[in-house]
């Protein structure tokens, strides 16, 4: 109740209704983010626990212990929320993605591909939360009514990373790294389809410690088979 009060002061302020002091907007601030943070989290656990289909906002409220409409003041609704979602947890493994494939400290592209995708392999099998958001969005989540408008908008990082692989392959090319036989757009295809299709099979299996091991290989393998000999 007291968060509710506390977002709903923060509206009043923005609307010129008061005038709080400057050390309480902080604090209404704080509590916004804190009570949309308590959305997120329990949207994600009702979203994986019902498939999103059949996740209601009432739901989602009840787990935040929240009502309705305080989830209603934070997002438009389901489909907006379900972004919130894959956002609040891929942003940073992206961001790390993107760092590790485009860093510097790889004279060889395909050493850099390599590592890239040796970061998402390992974040989603040491992160329970990064694994349990890919599994709605692969799993638990029929693109169809609303949510066939946030397709494009879901499936926009797995699109980049492929322009960047192929980036990164046309790079290996230049320096004579890549077979000579392997057309680098190809190649990415290919390797966007290796790691998604890995990542399916860990699922499945649980992310096993035995797998773990022959995962990594299998990443180093793909990548070898690529290289000029």
């Amino acid at each position: 109740m007291l968060e509710e009060q506390e977002t709903n002061g923060l509206a009043r302020a923005a609307h010129g209704r008061t005038k709080p002091e400057r050390f309480v907007v902080r604090r209404t601030k704080a509590v916004a983010h804190c009570t949309r943070q308590k959305i997120i989290d329990a949207a994600r656990e009702v979203f994986h626990r019902h498939g999103v289909g059949r996740s209601t906002l009432e739901q989602i409220a009840q787990v935040a212990g929240l009502t309705r409409g305080a989830v209603y003041w934070h997002f438009k609704g389901k489909a907006e929320l379900f972004l919130e979602v894959r956002k609040d947890v891929f942003a940073p493994l992206i961001e790390n993605v993107d760092l590790t494939l485009c860093s510097e400290r790889y004279t060889d592209p395909l050493d850099a591909i390599e590592a890239s995708l040796k970061v998402i392999y390992c974040t989603l099998e040491n992160s329970s939360t990064v694994r349990q958001v890919y599994e709605i969005m692969l799993l638990r989540c029929e693109h169809v009514d609303e949510f066939s408008e946030v397709l494009l908008e879901v499936s926009r990082p797995a699109i980049d990373f492929l322009e960047k692989m192929t980036i990164a392959y046309q790079k290996a090319r230049a320096i004579g790294t890549l077979g000579q036989n392997l057309d680098p757009i190809a190649a990415a295809q290919d390797t966007h389809a290796f790691v998604f299709g890995l990542l399916h099979l860990a699922l499945a299996g649980g992310f096993t410690q035995e797998f773990r091991s022959q995962a990594l290989a299998m990443i180093s393998g793909h990548i070898a088979l690529r290289r000029q000999r």
